[in-house]
């Protein structure tokens, strides 16, 4: 820019902000934009931000909209571009052609999603990686492929292990919701990183491993060809697994024109975290909550024996309308109860491993609730065995996880379920609150068996369990947003004003908060 560039601009600018400056004097107070330093006529750079500044000003701040449904809050953060490539659009009709997949998913990833989305946003990370999970697993908790991956985000054992996942006899963090979250998303920064902020190259990453993807990048750029993904010779799994997740970015973003729906999930938090503390028996767990244990296990997957580990994490995962009442009764337990167990009496030949595979525990766990130091025993010493109840079966998961307990005989009401198109053993054991495992035991199938439509199951009912809770009643925890008002969620959720009021001991005349956490008890089906 030469001199006459630079006054001519000065002058517009001077003229534009109607102000009369001399060098001798500065701008009064009054006359500044407010929260800037006097500008001086000599000054082109402070003057040009002054100009920019109060043309920021009148600019309209974009409002961001409040969203019933999950799927409508990702559909609105949709950011990375879709090509309509080959690749992609062989992906996309697959996935339209399949309706009832989709609505697997949404039933599956209805107790994940909004906890996914919340973690993504936290990170401003883009919102598509929200869906990773359904590319990597339908969102199946106990999702486990041929190379040992496991979990939603679906792990490797090593990786895992590279992001601090726990994995022991009793608990393996890979399929833990909230810590595989974590451990998913510091990957996923770690190769966006590491791959110059490439996101589909830290997508195919994820899948295949940076190693691989950094090889292809260095080819190319010896043969001075381009580094994008679309460029690099990568496997058929990886070069087909980016353009799934495209695929269902594009679904979501033109359901209507392709014909799909996605089956809503409520915008709003319907879990939360327990620390209960010490080690407990998850069967007592899910009565103190008053829920199947079934649906404890599908919140709690890492799991993999009938207790938590001694040595932790000691945290739960619970529906929030539950936790009032399970800590109530937590409070009550003392720790020694919080685990089922039988006295015995060491005999010859005994240790702690011997006892332990007696009674299909760990010395571990029998070290813990004894308060031994040492795995000294001594012949008569009388020792309290945790006892595993058999409600907890979870073979399928691992060939390296043994069966916690054999399964008991079949007891209670004896009942057949035809199979419908699209069923799955998980969906049906689920439904009828029982393991894969006993459904699979009761009909001789393997845990991995393909079921036809028109095929009869046997399933038993038993009468003294604990019921799946069936109620519509939920209690969920709505966070307000810009522009809320009683009167609009109330409307939202089809509830009364003076209810919200009177569960959350609002005071009227007091404006709601954006980020302001709100009880709120609701039919579902009404809803």
């Amino acid at each position: 820019m030469n001199k006459s560039h630079i006054i001519f601009f000065t002058t517009l600018l001077l003229a534009g902000c109607q102000l009369t400056i001399t060098e001798d004097t500065p701008l009064t107070q009054a006359q500044q934009p407010a929260g800037h330093q006097t500008a001086q006529p000599n000054d082109v750079v402070d003057a040009l931000t002054i100009l920019a500044l109060q043309g920021n000003q009148s600019e309209p701040v974009e409002e961001v909209p409040i969203f019933d449904d999950v799927w409508e809050r990702i559909n609105y953060q949709l950011s990375i571009p879709v090509p309509q490539n080959r690749a992609v659009v062989t992906e996309r009709n697959y996935y339209a052609k399949h309706q009832k997949y989709l609505n697997r998913i949404s039933t599956r990833g209805a107790p994940y999603l909004y906890y996914i989305v919340e973690e993504v946003e936290k990170r401003k990370m883009p919102i598509e990686l929200a869906l990773l999970p359904i590319v990597e697993s339908a969102f199946d908790p106990f999702g486990f492929s041929h190379r040992s991956a496991s979990g939603i985000w679906q792990f490797m054992p090593v990786t895992g292990e590279r992001f601090d996942l726990k994995q022991n006899w009793w608990y393996d963090g890979r399929r833990d919701i909230v810590q595989s979250t974590r451990a998913a998303l510091d990957y996923l920064s770690y190769l966006h990183k590491t791959l110059e902020g490439d996101w589909l190259n830290a997508i195919a990453a994820y899948n295949s491993g940076e190693g691989r993807v950094l090889r292809a990048i260095k080819k190319n750029r010896k043969k001075h060809l381009p580094t994008d993904f679309w460029s690099l010779d990568l496997p058929a799994e990886t070069t087909a697994y980016v353009p799934k997740l495209l695929a269902l970015a594009d679904l979501l973003k033109n359901q209507k024109e392709f014909n799909v729906t996605w089956k809503k999930i409520i915008n709003a938090q319907v879990i939360d975290v327990v620390d209960v503390g010490t080690q407990i028996d998850l069967a007592l767990a899910a009565q103190m909550a008053e829920i199947n244990i079934t649906e404890l296990y599908r919140l709690n997957p890492a799991f993999n024996r009938w207790a938590t580990d001694p040595d932790g994490p000691h945290n739960l995962l619970l529906p929030i309308d539950k936790i009032a009442a399970f800590s109530k009764k937590l409070a009550k337990t003392k720790v020694e109860d919080r685990i089922r167990w039988q006295r015995y009496q060491v005999q010859k030949g005994d240790s702690l491993s011997v006892i332990a595979n007696k009674f299909k525990t760990s010395t571990d766990s029998i070290k813990t609730l004894n308060k031994l130091s040492s795995n000294m025993i001594k012949l008569g010493q009388h020792l309290f065995v945790p006892l595993s109840n058999g409600q907890i079966d979870n073979k399928h998961l691992s060939k390296q996880m043994k069966f916690a307990t054999k399964t008991s005989s079949p007891k209670g009401k004896k009942s057949s379920y035809i199979v419908k198109k699209g069923d799955t053993l998980w969906d049906i054991s689920h439904a009828h609150g029982v393991t894969i495992q006993q459904l699979s035991n009761w009909n001789k199938l393997k845990t991995s068996a393909m079921i036809k439509p028109g095929q009869k199951l046997l399933v038993y009912k038993k009468v003294n369990a604990i019921k799946v809770v069936s109620s519509a009643n939920r209690t969920i925890t709505y966070k307000v947003r810009s522009g809320d008002s009683l009167a609009r969620i109330a409307d939202k959720f089809n509830i009364s004003i003076s209810d919200i009021i009177k569960w959350n001991s609002i005071n009227r005349k007091k404006y709601l908060q954006p980020g302001q956490k709100l009880k709120l008890h609701l039919d579902v089906k009404k809803s």
